[in-house]
């Protein structure tokens, strides 16, 4: 029995420590769970980014393609967790959701989204050619 609680604990310490070290290592990108959308905001537990930014909440589906964007929020460069973008549209509970990492450049005013779908201005940040995003269900 005291080998099972060793080993028990021993795997749970590796666990931890590979989940510790996964979130230190994280260098771009976007953690978020399905939630509840019922206040009328998408929160993001945590968002690297290499720039100032915007996290912005798409519309999407099984497609996982972008859609229109039903919300923002600011970044500033580095760690921000627990990001609260504000839903500027009715989401319903099973709407997909995705939760995408843009860049402030390209843009006429500093601190101001412009982006609108397909635009260059503020545009979605890729690394390795993919988008920085998570795809979330509302619930």
């Amino acid at each position: 029995m005291n080998k099972q609680l060793l080993t028990g604990a021993f795997l749970t310490a590796a666990l931890s420590a590979g989940i510790a070290q996964a979130d230190d290592t994280m260098k771009v990108g976007v953690r978020a769970d399905d939630q509840s959308v019922a206040e009328g905001t998408v929160s993001a537990q945590k968002v690297m980014a290499e720039h100032n930014g915007w996290l912005v909440v798409h519309r999407t589906d099984d497609s996982h393609k972008p859609g229109p964007v039903v919300g923002h929020a600011p970044l500033k460069k580095g760690e921000n967790t627990d990001v609260a973008a504000i839903l500027t549209e009715q989401v319903e509970s099973g709407d997909m959701l995705m939760l995408m990492l843009h860049g402030e450049e390209g843009g006429t005013q500093t601190g101001v989204f412009e982006y609108t779908l397909g635009a260059k201005e503020d545009g979605p940040v890729k690394k390795d050619g993919e988008l920085v995003m998570a795809t979330i269900t509302a619930e």
